[in-house]
């Protein structure tokens, strides 16, 4: 699957024109429609104007392939996280409510209290086993000061969970570090919650919780881990088509230039082998004999008068 054909199918195009000439020139094409300018994140050429235009140190950050469906993820995480902040929430207002109604809700309890059993009875039920009952009897029991730390400690949850989903949501890498720190704070008291009884509820949210943690520690090169951030944001450099046609118009700039500066010398090598090549042959002074240039079948060559020609066999 093509994520970042993905990503600009539900999220649209991105086109950047740069100022620099010889990157503009890379990323724009003529065709019968008009001018077209090449996407940030799928490559592909799009007509019209370009979204923004100014210097390419200024082009927006866009995300391509893997980081696509990196997002997809992470926002999942975040919708995870809302839910969870919305059952919390709820659960410390209402908590907030029982401190205030808390004589009136036992006397209407205990009031209550014979009907209910007698339908437990009908249902089938053990009443004197039942943990609904049994959770209600406990909180009607606790002081309405213990009743206020436990919704305010709710609500604080509920917070830092509206805080890890805010993070995740904008894919922000403060709110990644925020929610794997959240997150690995309450995988001990997970596991020792495991231990003491297992449902599937709890070992749904341990590996939901472990699953991110894992997950944003091993993509996101958290703390330091494979190469950390630096290494992250180098493999989005590789992956960015803008960078990556910077870097061929550089190349393309540094072999236009070698070549101009290698062809002066080359034509003045090749002048000079041609003149030493189609030399005429320089005239024997008078008195010395032509020495014999070799193996060649070439016609002999007349010596001055009065000097013998030397014989090539001698």
């Amino acid at each position: 699957m093509d994520w970042s054909l993905l990503g600009c199918g539900s999220g649209g195009h991105v086109t950047y024109a740069p100022d620099e000439p010889a990157l503009r020139r890379r990323m724009t094409v003529g065709t019968p429609s008009g001018q077209a300018w090449r996407c940030l994140r799928c490559g592909t050429f799009v007509p019209g104007p370009p979204d923004a235009s100014g210097p390419a140190a200024d082009a927006p950050a866009v995300r391509r392939g893997k980081e696509v469906r990196s997002s997809l993820i992470l926002r999942i995480f975040a919708v995870e996280r809302f839910l969870r902040a919305l059952v919390f929430g709820a659960a410390a207002f209402g908590v907030w409510r029982l401190k205030y109604a808390h004589a009136s809700l036992q006397q209407a309890f205990s009031h209550d209290l014979p009907d209910v059993r007698r339908l437990y009875v009908d249902l089938g039920f053990n009443f004197d086993h039942s943990k609904l009952i049994g959770l209600v009897q406990h909180a009607l029991e606790l002081n309405s000061r213990t009743l206020g730390y436990f919704a305010l400690g709710l609500a604080a949850y509920a917070i830092i969970e509206i805080i890890e989903g805010v993070g995740l949501w904008l894919l922000q890498r403060w709110g990644e570090y925020f929610a794997m720190v959240a997150t690995s704070v309450f995988l001990p008291y997970e596991i020792y919650d495991l231990a003491t009884k297992i449902t599937v509820l709890r070992v749904l949210a341990f590996l939901v919780n472990l699953a991110l943690v894992v997950y944003l520690v091993c993509t996101k090169r958290l703390l330091g881990v494979r190469g950390g951030r630096k290494a992250y944001e180098e493999r989005l450099r590789e992956e960015s088509v803008l960078d990556g046609e910077a870097e061929a118009a550089q190349r393309e700039a540094a072999e236009t230039e070698a070549e101009g500066d290698a062809t002066p010398q080359q034509a003045q090598d090749q002048d000079l082998d041609s003149a030493e090549r189609y030399a005429p042959e320089e005239a024997t002074p008078a008195g010395q004999a032509v020495a014999d240039p070799g193996p060649r079948h070439a016609p002999d060559q007349a010596a001055p008068a009065g000097h013998p020609v030397a014989d090539p066999r001698a």
